[in-house]
């Protein structure tokens, strides 16, 4: 009996040792296998959630449901464009504070990756890069080029210094044991010729210079200089990884991608719990050593964070889900996963590997150390069919597509496609419908004439060169005087923006949109003309910026052709006509959708949600939904837009945009409680085409069992 406890003990202090880390300076090396922390191997399970799509009083709960569901590391990119918003201003407050968010971590037990770039993807608005960026003299992002290394290089330090002016970094007894470089630059690299490998050298040099005391890492970067760790991005790099390049680094993958982003017009991406479970078995079958999923909680890209057609959810499909909640049976299998992996650890990190075949599509890696300690992975490729195999002179029945975990090498503890945990299902519940019309009340934005603008040009102006990222919106306005003659005109226009809303004579006329994988689109609208002078206006809408590809500065958005056309003969082509041009709505520019300046405009109570209504704002006041579950706003009734509530964005929406199957790609956009008070919470609304705001709704989101209709209660959000 005696053996029995001090097994059981030392499985228990084992589980310990890998789950939390230990206050004190840490010593942050690696080798061959793993990341070695204060002389001991690790194998770490991270999670990626970000500061910024969540708000800090859900925090604390994110990473307690992280660590709960075994994870050991909390990842995170630092978002340039937030925290230095102009040259050389910084923020670091509210959903920004990362120093904040660092110390939550620590306070947790837990580590952290700090994934600074500052160049980060993400699906976020232009990469992450600010866009004041754009317009530094000669710069030309991601290349070896002296202004762009001088304001990277300048971020990079300033993110550097302000954690180790906290104690942050595992060296001076923090929660940060890595830290990246760039991101994914291998897919653009080639671009920039011989320059591009210049610039991967000058990044690793420059990061590595900056005595952070843990390792740095480059991801999807087969050439990462030397002492910089490459490694993984995908959702299968147990089959995709060409592994470390050189043998004295630990084979990481930084993005197990548990979901993937989702775009308007496009439907989510369901991974399955057990797929994923595959790929983690097999890339630590593989010697791999730790594994962060991208993302762990996605949350939520409020304002105007989402990058080009991104929706305003972000990764709902993660372990928790956007609101923060359990979905399963993702999170639970992954739980099982990493506590059975944790306590094979000590063969996995000392012991010998061998592979070999043990069938068709069969596969055994086993790691067997000197002590005796052994564990074995079963892998069944055979996608259809079960497999019988013998394994060590016992018989094993593998399930199709599995792997089976055999922590001493004789009995199957744990199989990849065995689900044990239940799904849960989602439920809302409706709080309040904003079906009254004297709730509400409205305010349409004005359309600007030629006449009406201060900025004026003899062509077609580039979109986000004009707005600089203050706005979507740009107008582009003219004036003309058709020959008697022109009959049955026709308006043609060529955009390589997102959206366009177009206008005669103050009079909204048709609004035509492009796709994620549409970059450009073609209008061509009959229309009425008037004898004398004629007023075109044609709104150009962006919906998020890029956030991928070389030469991200030198891109191309907004109108590129506009031609009337009133008969073969005669064509009005105005590409290189005098144009003017007004940056944002008037309502952005007012602030209308602060309390404070409700004032400037004036609110009509009379509702019109007609066809030819456009670019409206409606308000009204509510009151918060008791107790603690998350809430959302149903925007099923609306067409495109940005919600605000108490002044806070909560993000732009398009239900119009209709996936194949006929639905918008998302209705609910969640309210964070952090932005609510108890009663008159003031919810502004900009519509820009017809939705009709008497039917929005606000409910509260709560999960149970898949069975069952009663919820599960949480923390405070």
């Amino acid at each position: 009996m005696v053996w029995w406890i001090y097994v059981v003990v030392a499985v228990l202090l084992s589980i310990g040792r890998e789950g939390c880390r230990v206050e004190g300076e840490d010593v942050v090396t690696y080798d061959g296998r793993s990341l070695i922390i204060n002389g001991q191997r690790k194998i770490l399970f991270s999670g990626s959630i970000h500061y910024p799509r969540s708000t800090p009083q859900m925090w604390p709960y994110l990473i307690a449901k992280a660590k709960e569901g075994g994870v050991d590391v909390i990842q995170t990119y630092v978002f340039w464009n937030l925290h230095e918003p102009q040259p050389g201003q910084y923020d670091c407050s509210g959903r920004y504070d990362l120093v904040k968010f660092m110390k939550e971590i620590q306070a947790q037990g837990l580590y952290a990756c700090l994934r600074i770039g500052p160049y980060i993807e993400s699906e976020w608005t232009y990469g992450g890069f600010p866009f004041w960026l754009h317009d530094v003299p000669g710069i030309v992002y991601r290349t070896d080029n002296e202004p762009f290394k001088y304001y990277m290089q300048n971020f990079t330090t300033k993110i550097v210094n302000l954690m180790k002016s906290e104690g942050l970094y595992a060296s001076q007894g923090g929660p940060i044991i890595l830290s990246q470089i760039e991101n994914e630059y291998q897919n653009i690299e080639a671009a920039f010729h011989e320059k591009g490998a210049a610039y991967v050298r000058w990044a690793a040099k420059m990061a590595v210079d900056l005595g952070t005391g843990v390792p740095w890492v480059m991801c999807k970067q087969t050439d990462a200089p030397d002492p910089v760790i490459n490694t993984c991005n995908g959702m299968r790099c147990g089959e995709t990884f060409g592994g470390p390049n050189s043998p004295n680094k630990p084979s990481m993958w930084t993005e197990n991608w548990t979901s993937f982003y989702q775009v308007y017009g496009g439907e989510p991406y369901i991974r399955s719990a057990q797929d994923i479970a595959f790929h983690v078995a097999l890339f630590i079958a593989k010697k791999g050593s730790y594994i962060n999923y991208y993302m762990y909680h996605g949350g939520t890209n409020f304002g105007r964070t989402a990058s080009a057609y991104v929706i305003t959810s972000y990764y709902d499909q993660a372990p928790l889900d956007e609101y923060g909640l359990l979905r399963q049976p993702k999170w639970g299998h992954l739980k099982e996963l990493h506590a059975v992996i944790k306590n094979c650890s000590t063969p996995l990190l000392e012991g010998v590997q061998t592979n070999f075949s043990i069938g068709q599509f069969q596969q055994a890696y086993v790691f067997e150390e000197g002590s005796g300690g052994c564990v074995a992975f079963l892998v069944n490729n055979d996608s259809t069919n079960n497999a019988t195999l013998q394994f060590r002179n016992n018989s094993f029945e593998l399930l199709p597509k599995s792997i089976s975990i055999l922590p001493d090498c004789q009995n199957i503890i744990f199989n990849t496609a065995k689900v044990k945990t239940q799904p849960n299902k989602r439920i809302t519940t409706s709080s309040k419908m904003f079906d009254a019309v004297d709730s509400w009340e409205e305010f349409r934005d004005v359309i600007p004439n030629f006449l009406d603008t201060s900025l004026q040009a003899n062509s077609l102006l580039e979109h986000m060169n004009t707005t600089k990222d203050g706005s979507d919106y740009l107008w582009y306005s003219l004036s003309f005087q058709p020959n008697s003659s022109c009959t049955e005109p026709v308006l043609h226009i060529e955009s390589q923006g997102h959206v366009v809303h177009s206008y005669i004579n103050n009079k909204f006329v048709e609004a035509g949109h492009g796709s994620h994988n549409i970059k450009g689109f073609t209008m061509d609208i009959p229309i009425d003309l008037i004898d004398g002078l004629n007023n075109v206006s044609i709104l150009s809408v962006m919906v998020g910026l890029p956030d991928s590809g070389p030469f991200l500065e030198s891109r191309f958005a907004g109108l590129t052709k506009v031609e009337i056309q009133c008969s073969e003969t005669e064509l009005y082509d105005f590409t290189n006509y005098t144009w003017g041009y007004q940056v944002g709505l008037l309502g952005e520019k007012l602030q209308v959708y602060k309390e404070e300046n409700l004032d400037e405009v004036e609110w009509s109570s009379e509702i019109d949600h007609s066809a030819n209504q456009s670019l409206t704002w409606y308000k009204t006041v509510f009151d918060a939904p008791t107790g603690d579950d998350p809430i959302a706003l149903n925007l099923s009734s609306m067409g495109k837009g940005e919600v605000w509530v108490n002044g806070q964005s909560i993000g732009r929406y398009w239900v119009s945009f209709l996936t194949s199957k006929g639905v918008p790609s998302q209705t609910l956009y969640h309210v964070p409680r952090a932005f609510l008070k108890p009663s008159g919470n003031l919810l502004i609304v900009l519509e820009e085409l017809n939705g009709d705001p008497l039917h929005i709704s606000l409910h509260t989101i709560s999960v149970a069992d898949f069975d069952s209709q009663t919820p599960y209660y949480h923390l405070p959000r």
